[in-house]
């Protein structure tokens, strides 16, 4: 998979030997010299991947790390860290500045590689969730954007057939987050699914004689419920090839034994890190599909999506699937609770009617806001006769009972009358649908409202 890298190194030698070695691989490289000039290319570029020098004049990497971080507009971009020094400081360093990892000069061609690859996947699913909410802000149905890069201890599951190893990873884990062994999660490595599909993150011996971790690696990446999770792999500092066959096959990051506490926290924060802010995307995309499809003042579905259902249960329908009903239904002299008692009072009456509405039709059934104070239920799989009866529930619930406004200190009654109509197969329409049920209901406002009236047209 290409991607777009950015190079930064003050020394132009460096810069061309990772420049040729990348577009060998045919990657699209820029360049920049230092750490200023890196945040100036990153915002104009957008790279995929930006590896990142330490030791340059006018800003050194760490510091460009920071920055790049902090920025909304690149903190989603994955950053190596390429150093000279192998110093324990420097990796705890670059991973608390922000870094994803870690490179020593000379630089391990396979090991390059497969890092960039890697976190190319993972910004890959970024940038389209971005593209995506970027959309959802555009039409406001979504108002700021996420970060999600705190939170809550992360839940972390350690796999090891080495219970002493385990431990002593829980032990050093314990401290900023809540780990648990394959026994505390009461599963087994050949099930090690369901107890992975229930944490942030999973921190994973290669070295176990009692199942296989690279098809453990290729196996969550293939479950759907473990799809994105975060995999710290842990390997032997002689194991250069099964960390690269890792990363292939869908480890997040590495690490090299013998662990060293810090440095574990720091890559395990990291990964949730990258994990809650592609979480968060989500959960606004989410939110924003609901909001596109849902009626803000009561919280039913609207026009929109109330169209687009109907079409699907018509084409069943005439095809030969069950009947569906619609109940068109109006609340009783609106225009005189707008008028004597205001807008608020009117708001109030629409969400009560709303939710008494919802609470007395199946789970199947689909309530939608029509327009003003006009709703429509949609019925799958039922009769006119059998609509008929939810109909008159829902009056009887409406007209039991007066309506609360003013916060309370006042009471309203509200009648609501209903029409009626059930889909006529073969060739009926949607637009065909509704008309029967609106005569249905001028039906019923014509003869004295607070009643129900079916439409039995095509019996």
């Amino acid at each position: 998979m290409s991607a777009r890298v950015l190079v930064v190194d003050d020394i132009e030698a460096n810069r061309k030997l990772l420049c040729a070695k990348l577009a060998h691989e045919y990657f699209q490289v820029t360049t920049a010299v230092d750490g200023l000039d890196a945040i100036d290319k990153a915002i104009a570029t957008e790279p995929d991947i930006i590896l990142l020098d330490v030791m340059m004049p006018r800003m050194d990497g760490f510091e460009a790390c920071r920055e790049l971080k902090f920025d909304p507009r690149t903190e989603h971009i994955p950053i190596v860290m390429v150093t000279a020094l192998n110093e324990r400081e420097d990796r705890l360093k670059g991973l608390r500045a922000g870094a994803d990892d870690f490179l020593t000069k000379p630089i391990n061609d396979l090991q390059l590689l497969s890092r960039v690859r890697a976190l190319s996947k993972y910004k890959l699913v970024a940038d389209e969730l971005r593209k995506r909410e970027a959309s959802g802000r555009r039409i406001g149905v979504i108002d700021v954007t996420p970060t999600g890069r705190g939170g809550n201890p992360a839940r972390v599951l350690v796999v090891d057939d080495n219970e002493r190893q385990a431990a002593r990873i829980c032990r050093y884990l314990e401290t900023d987050h809540k780990p648990m062994t394959l026994a505390n999660a009461g599963a087994k490595p050949g099930g090690v699914g369901a107890g992975a599909a229930t944490v942030d993150i999973m921190v994973l011996s290669l070295g176990g004689e009692k199942y296989d971790g690279l098809k453990l690696c290729a196996y969550l990446r293939n479950l759907e419920a473990t799809r994105d999770l975060p995999i710290l792999a842990i390997v032997g500092a002689e194991d250069e090839a099964l960390a690269v066959r890792a990363l292939d096959l869908g480890a997040s990051d590495i690490l090299v034994r013998p662990i060293d506490p810090e440095e574990l926290l720091a890559r395990v924060k990291t990964q949730v890190s990258k994990k809650r802010y592609i979480d968060s995307l989500r959960a606004r995309l989410d939110q924003s599909m609901e909001l596109a499809v849902t009626d803000q003042l009561t919280g039913l579905h609207n026009r929109r999506y109330m169209e687009n259902q109907l079409e699907q249960f018509m084409k069943r329908a005439n095809m030969g699937g069950g009947p569906v009903s619609i109940l068109l239904c109006d609340l009783d002299h609106f225009k005189k609770v707008n008028d004597g008692h205001g807008h608020d009072v009117g708001d109030e009456v629409l969400r009560q009617f709303s939710d008494r509405l919802m609470h007395n039709i199946r789970p199947s059934d689909i309530a939608c806001r029509y327009g003003g104070e006009e709703f429509m239920v949609i019925m799958p799989d039922t009769t006119i006769q059998m609509a008929q009866l939810t109909a008159e529930r829902i009056r009887e619930k409406v007209d039991g009972a007066p309506f609360s406004i003013n916060n309370g200190l006042g009471r309203l009654d509200v009648t609501m009358s209903g029409g009626a109509s059930v889909t006529f197969p073969p060739d009926d329409s949607v637009a065909q649908l509704i008309k029967r049920a609106d005569e249905a209901l001028y039906n019923a406002k014509e003869n004295g409202r607070n009643r129900i009236v079916c439409n039995f047209d095509g019996f």
